[in-house]
Protein backbone atom coordinates (compact mmCIF):
# COMPACT_ATOMS: atom_id res chain seq x y z
CA UNK A 1 0.00 0.00 0.00
CA UNK A 2 2.82 2.74 0.33
CA UNK A 3 2.61 3.13 -3.22
CA UNK A 4 -0.83 3.23 -3.65
CA UNK A 5 -0.70 7.18 -5.04
CA UNK A 6 2.58 6.80 -7.21
CA UNK A 7 0.32 4.44 -9.40
CA UNK A 8 -2.44 5.78 -12.27
CA UNK A 9 -5.18 4.18 -11.62
CA UNK A 10 -7.06 3.57 -8.21
CA UNK A 11 -10.13 1.87 -9.35
CA UNK A 12 -13.11 2.12 -6.22
CA UNK A 13 -15.89 -0.58 -6.07
CA UNK A 14 -18.50 -2.28 -4.06
CA UNK A 15 -22.26 -3.66 -3.80
CA UNK A 16 -24.46 -0.39 -4.44
CA UNK A 17 -25.25 1.68 -1.38
CA UNK A 18 -22.08 0.76 0.63
CA UNK A 19 -20.67 4.48 0.19
CA UNK A 20 -17.89 3.47 -2.79
CA UNK A 21 -18.30 7.30 -3.56
CA UNK A 22 -17.64 8.99 -0.13
CA UNK A 23 -14.29 6.28 0.09
CA UNK A 24 -13.04 7.23 -3.49
CA UNK A 25 -13.75 11.36 -2.98
CA UNK A 26 -11.67 10.72 1.07
CA UNK A 27 -8.78 8.54 -0.92
CA UNK A 28 -8.63 11.48 -3.72
CA UNK A 29 -8.48 14.07 -1.24
CA UNK A 30 -5.69 12.30 0.33
CA UNK A 31 -3.43 12.00 -2.99
CA UNK A 32 -4.13 15.76 -3.40
CA UNK A 33 -2.58 16.64 0.22
CA UNK A 34 0.43 14.31 -0.44
CA UNK A 35 0.90 16.41 -3.86
CA UNK A 36 -0.87 14.61 -6.27
CA UNK A 37 -2.78 15.81 -9.13
CA UNK A 38 -5.99 14.10 -9.07
CA UNK A 39 -9.20 13.13 -11.64
CA UNK A 40 -12.03 11.84 -10.52
CA UNK A 41 -14.48 10.21 -13.25
CA UNK A 42 -17.77 8.91 -12.14
CA UNK A 43 -19.79 6.19 -14.33
CA UNK A 44 -22.90 6.43 -12.07
CA UNK A 45 -26.09 7.78 -13.94
CA UNK A 46 -26.29 10.98 -11.28
CA UNK A 47 -23.16 12.95 -10.74
CA UNK A 48 -22.19 13.00 -7.14
CA UNK A 49 -18.63 14.25 -6.52
CA UNK A 50 -19.24 17.68 -7.11
CA UNK A 51 -21.95 17.36 -4.55
CA UNK A 52 -19.47 16.12 -2.05
CA UNK A 53 -17.07 18.78 -2.03
CA UNK A 54 -19.66 21.52 -2.03
CA UNK A 55 -19.22 22.83 -5.82
CA UNK A 56 -20.82 22.80 -9.20
CA UNK A 57 -21.84 19.83 -11.56
CA UNK A 58 -18.94 19.00 -13.74
CA UNK A 59 -20.55 17.57 -16.16
CA UNK A 60 -19.29 15.57 -19.21
CA UNK A 61 -16.13 18.05 -19.53
CA UNK A 62 -13.51 18.14 -16.94
CA UNK A 63 -14.12 20.41 -14.05
CA UNK A 64 -11.72 21.77 -11.07
CA UNK A 65 -13.39 20.75 -7.21
CA UNK A 66 -10.48 21.96 -5.24
CA UNK A 67 -7.18 23.39 -6.00
CA UNK A 68 -5.64 19.72 -6.62
CA UNK A 69 -8.47 17.58 -7.48
CA UNK A 70 -10.87 17.55 -10.84
CA UNK A 71 -14.18 15.24 -11.82
CA UNK A 72 -15.81 14.41 -14.96
CA UNK A 73 -18.88 12.92 -15.32
CA UNK A 74 -18.32 9.99 -18.06
CA UNK A 75 -21.24 9.69 -20.24
CA UNK A 76 -21.71 7.08 -23.01
CA UNK A 77 -23.24 9.37 -25.69
CA UNK A 78 -20.13 12.08 -24.74
CA UNK A 79 -17.25 9.00 -24.82
CA UNK A 80 -18.54 7.52 -27.92
CA UNK A 81 -18.02 11.24 -29.66
CA UNK A 82 -14.60 11.55 -28.03
CA UNK A 83 -13.70 8.26 -29.30
CA UNK A 84 -14.86 8.53 -32.65
CA UNK A 85 -13.09 11.83 -33.19
CA UNK A 86 -9.97 10.26 -32.01
CA UNK A 87 -10.20 7.32 -34.05
CA UNK A 88 -11.78 9.49 -37.27
CA UNK A 89 -9.83 12.53 -36.25
CA UNK A 90 -12.16 14.23 -38.60
CA UNK A 91 -15.08 16.07 -37.89
CA UNK A 92 -16.77 16.23 -40.64
CA UNK A 93 -16.51 11.97 -40.90
CA UNK A 94 -17.97 11.75 -37.57
CA UNK A 95 -20.89 13.68 -38.42
CA UNK A 96 -21.71 12.09 -41.38
CA UNK A 97 -21.39 8.24 -39.99
CA UNK A 98 -22.06 8.46 -36.06
CA UNK A 99 -24.85 11.23 -36.42
CA UNK A 100 -26.84 9.13 -39.25
CA UNK A 101 -29.95 7.68 -37.29
CA UNK A 102 -29.74 4.22 -38.74
CA UNK A 103 -26.06 3.93 -37.75
CA UNK A 104 -26.85 5.25 -34.14
CA UNK A 105 -29.81 2.65 -33.72
CA UNK A 106 -27.29 -0.09 -34.99
CA UNK A 107 -24.64 1.35 -31.95
CA UNK A 108 -26.99 0.94 -29.70
CA UNK A 109 -27.54 -2.66 -29.91
CA UNK A 110 -23.64 -3.77 -30.14
CA UNK A 111 -22.54 -5.47 -26.93
CA UNK A 112 -20.35 -3.42 -24.57
CA UNK A 113 -20.08 -0.63 -26.51
CA UNK A 114 -20.79 1.41 -23.25
CA UNK A 115 -17.99 0.10 -21.46
CA UNK A 116 -15.84 0.34 -24.39
CA UNK A 117 -16.18 4.13 -24.63
CA UNK A 118 -16.58 4.95 -20.89
CA UNK A 119 -13.58 2.52 -20.11
CA UNK A 120 -11.35 4.17 -22.76
CA UNK A 121 -12.02 7.68 -21.57
CA UNK A 122 -10.82 6.73 -18.23
CA UNK A 123 -8.18 4.70 -19.68
CA UNK A 124 -7.08 7.78 -22.04
CA UNK A 125 -7.14 9.98 -18.83
CA UNK A 126 -4.35 7.64 -17.11
CA UNK A 127 -2.34 6.86 -19.86
CA UNK A 128 -2.21 10.09 -21.98
CA UNK A 129 -3.60 12.83 -19.86
CA UNK A 130 -0.40 14.51 -18.37
CA UNK A 131 -2.66 16.91 -16.34
CA UNK A 132 -2.86 14.57 -13.81
CA UNK A 133 -0.67 12.33 -11.82
CA UNK A 134 -3.49 9.96 -10.60
CA UNK A 135 -6.88 9.22 -11.69
CA UNK A 136 -9.33 7.32 -9.14
CA UNK A 137 -12.68 5.61 -10.78
CA UNK A 138 -15.66 5.52 -8.83
CA UNK A 139 -16.77 2.72 -10.42
CA UNK A 140 -20.33 0.88 -10.60
CA UNK A 141 -21.28 -2.03 -8.33
CA UNK A 142 -19.75 -5.11 -8.20
CA UNK A 143 -21.37 -7.37 -11.10
CA UNK A 144 -21.39 -3.87 -13.38
CA UNK A 145 -17.46 -3.13 -12.43
CA UNK A 146 -16.40 -6.98 -13.08
CA UNK A 147 -17.71 -6.61 -16.71
CA UNK A 148 -16.43 -3.25 -17.49
CA UNK A 149 -13.19 -3.99 -16.31
CA UNK A 150 -13.01 -7.29 -18.25
CA UNK A 151 -14.17 -5.76 -21.14
CA UNK A 152 -10.69 -5.28 -23.03
CA UNK A 153 -9.46 -9.15 -22.45
CA UNK A 154 -13.41 -9.81 -24.20
CA UNK A 155 -13.30 -7.51 -27.28
CA UNK A 156 -9.96 -9.26 -27.46
CA UNK A 157 -11.39 -12.37 -28.14
CA UNK A 158 -13.55 -11.35 -31.04
CA UNK A 159 -10.77 -8.86 -32.39
CA UNK A 160 -7.60 -9.12 -33.23
CA UNK A 161 -6.48 -6.10 -35.46
CA UNK A 162 -7.16 -2.48 -35.94
CA UNK A 163 -7.48 1.10 -33.78
CA UNK A 164 -10.32 -1.15 -31.44
CA UNK A 165 -7.49 -4.12 -30.70
CA UNK A 166 -5.31 -1.81 -30.41
CA UNK A 167 -6.72 0.18 -27.88
CA UNK A 168 -7.79 -2.64 -26.19
CA UNK A 169 -4.43 -4.24 -25.75
CA UNK A 170 -3.57 -0.64 -24.22
CA UNK A 171 -6.18 -0.60 -21.81
CA UNK A 172 -5.48 -3.99 -20.98
CA UNK A 173 -1.82 -3.62 -20.25
CA UNK A 174 -2.91 -0.75 -17.88
CA UNK A 175 -5.15 -2.55 -15.43
CA UNK A 176 -2.88 -5.78 -15.69
CA UNK A 177 0.39 -3.46 -14.43
CA UNK A 178 0.76 -3.61 -10.87
CA UNK A 179 2.63 -0.79 -11.06
CA UNK A 180 0.08 1.24 -12.84
CA UNK A 181 -3.54 0.43 -11.63
CA UNK A 182 -5.25 -1.21 -8.57
CA UNK A 183 -8.55 -2.17 -7.40
CA UNK A 184 -10.14 -1.18 -3.98
CA UNK A 185 -13.09 -2.82 -2.57
CA UNK A 186 -15.68 -1.23 -0.34
CA UNK A 187 -18.19 -3.09 2.13
CA UNK A 188 -20.30 -2.46 4.69
CA UNK A 189 -20.48 -4.22 7.99
CA UNK A 190 -23.21 -6.56 7.06
CA UNK A 191 -23.55 -9.88 5.25
CA UNK A 192 -24.07 -9.07 1.80
CA UNK A 193 -21.70 -6.32 0.93
CA UNK A 194 -19.12 -8.31 2.75
CA UNK A 195 -20.18 -11.14 0.87
CA UNK A 196 -20.27 -9.47 -2.51
CA UNK A 197 -16.92 -7.69 -2.19
CA UNK A 198 -15.24 -11.39 -1.10
CA UNK A 199 -16.88 -13.16 -4.36
CA UNK A 200 -15.77 -9.93 -6.31
CA UNK A 201 -12.28 -10.39 -5.10
CA UNK A 202 -12.36 -13.93 -6.17
CA UNK A 203 -13.72 -12.98 -9.39
CA UNK A 204 -11.15 -10.43 -10.08
CA UNK A 205 -8.41 -12.57 -9.80
CA UNK A 206 -9.58 -14.86 -12.13
CA UNK A 207 -11.22 -12.98 -15.15
CA UNK A 208 -9.01 -9.21 -15.00
CA UNK A 209 -5.93 -9.95 -12.82
CA UNK A 210 -5.87 -6.61 -11.48
CA UNK A 211 -3.16 -5.72 -8.40
CA UNK A 212 -5.41 -5.14 -5.19
CA UNK A 213 -5.24 -2.08 -3.28
CA UNK A 214 -6.40 -1.83 -0.26
CA UNK A 215 -10.08 -2.89 0.90
CA UNK A 216 -11.92 -0.57 3.17
CA UNK A 217 -14.66 -1.28 5.80
CA UNK A 218 -17.33 1.76 5.69
CA UNK A 219 -19.37 2.87 8.28
CA UNK A 220 -17.31 0.93 11.09
CA UNK A 221 -18.61 1.06 14.86
CA UNK A 222 -15.50 0.71 16.44
CA UNK A 223 -16.54 -0.75 20.61
CA UNK A 224 -16.60 2.36 23.37
CA UNK A 225 -18.63 1.09 26.24
CA UNK A 226 -17.57 -1.53 28.57
CA UNK A 227 -20.07 -3.74 29.90
CA UNK A 228 -19.67 -2.46 33.21
CA UNK A 229 -20.12 0.84 32.11
CA UNK A 230 -23.47 0.21 30.88
CA UNK A 231 -25.06 -2.20 34.31
CA UNK A 232 -23.89 1.07 36.29
CA UNK A 233 -26.28 3.44 34.10
CA UNK A 234 -28.95 0.20 34.51
CA UNK A 235 -28.54 0.19 38.06
CA UNK A 236 -29.09 4.13 38.37
CA UNK A 237 -33.02 4.92 38.76
CA UNK A 238 -32.87 8.36 36.64
CA UNK A 239 -34.65 7.74 32.98
CA UNK A 240 -32.80 9.98 31.61
CA UNK A 241 -29.88 7.16 32.54
CA UNK A 242 -31.92 4.22 31.81
CA UNK A 243 -31.70 6.00 28.43
CA UNK A 244 -28.31 6.40 27.97
CA UNK A 245 -28.07 2.86 28.87
CA UNK A 246 -30.05 1.67 25.79
CA UNK A 247 -28.42 3.95 23.72
CA UNK A 248 -25.20 2.59 24.95
CA UNK A 249 -26.23 -1.31 24.02
CA UNK A 250 -27.67 -0.48 20.71
CA UNK A 251 -24.48 1.31 20.10
CA UNK A 252 -22.28 -1.56 21.00
CA UNK A 253 -24.65 -4.38 19.45
CA UNK A 254 -23.52 -2.48 16.06
CA UNK A 255 -20.38 -2.50 17.31
CA UNK A 256 -20.46 -6.03 17.62
CA UNK A 257 -21.56 -6.89 14.37
CA UNK A 258 -18.65 -3.93 12.95
CA UNK A 259 -15.92 -6.54 14.39
CA UNK A 260 -17.83 -9.87 13.36
CA UNK A 261 -17.75 -8.70 9.70
CA UNK A 262 -13.98 -7.36 10.66
CA UNK A 263 -12.93 -10.45 11.40
CA UNK A 264 -14.67 -11.91 8.25
CA UNK A 265 -13.35 -9.73 5.78
CA UNK A 266 -9.67 -10.48 7.64
CA UNK A 267 -9.82 -14.06 6.88
CA UNK A 268 -11.71 -14.45 3.48
CA UNK A 269 -9.60 -11.84 1.90
CA UNK A 270 -6.32 -12.41 3.40
CA UNK A 271 -5.76 -8.90 5.11
CA UNK A 272 -7.49 -6.83 7.26
CA UNK A 273 -9.75 -3.82 5.26
CA UNK A 274 -9.30 -0.38 6.75
CA UNK A 275 -12.00 0.44 8.43
CA UNK A 276 -13.71 3.97 8.18
CA UNK A 277 -15.92 5.48 10.91
CA UNK A 278 -19.53 5.99 10.55
CA UNK A 279 -19.97 9.70 11.03
CA UNK A 280 -22.94 10.86 13.11
CA UNK A 281 -24.36 13.66 10.33
CA UNK A 282 -27.61 14.31 9.32
CA UNK A 283 -25.63 15.67 6.05
CA UNK A 284 -22.37 14.45 4.10
CA UNK A 285 -20.56 16.93 1.68
CA UNK A 286 -16.90 18.39 2.02
CA UNK A 287 -16.73 18.69 6.14
CA UNK A 288 -17.84 14.89 6.10
CA UNK A 289 -15.42 13.91 3.15
CA UNK A 290 -12.18 15.77 5.15
CA UNK A 291 -13.04 13.96 8.63
CA UNK A 292 -12.62 10.70 6.58
CA UNK A 293 -9.50 11.83 4.29
CA UNK A 294 -8.04 12.28 8.05
CA UNK A 295 -8.27 8.80 8.41
CA UNK A 296 -7.51 7.66 5.93
CA UNK A 297 -4.11 9.34 5.42
CA UNK A 298 -3.32 8.22 9.09
CA UNK A 299 -3.83 4.44 7.91
CA UNK A 300 -2.73 4.15 4.20
CA UNK A 301 1.21 4.46 4.40
CA UNK A 302 2.89 7.98 2.84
Amino acid sequence: MSDLFARRLLVVTGKGGVGKSTVAAALATVAGSRGRRVLICELSARERMPALFGTRPSGAEVGLITPRISSVHVRPNEAMREYALMVLKFRAIYSAVFENRMVRYFLRAVPSLSEIVMLGKVCWHALQDDRFDLVVLDAPATGHALSLLSTPSTILELVNEGPLARDMRAMQALLEDARRSAVSLVALPEEMPVNEAVDLAAQLRKVVRMARGPDFLNAFFPSRFSEAAISSLKKDQDPNLEIAARAARAYEDRAALSAFYLEKMRTELGRPPICVPHLFSESFGALQVAQLAEVLDREIPA
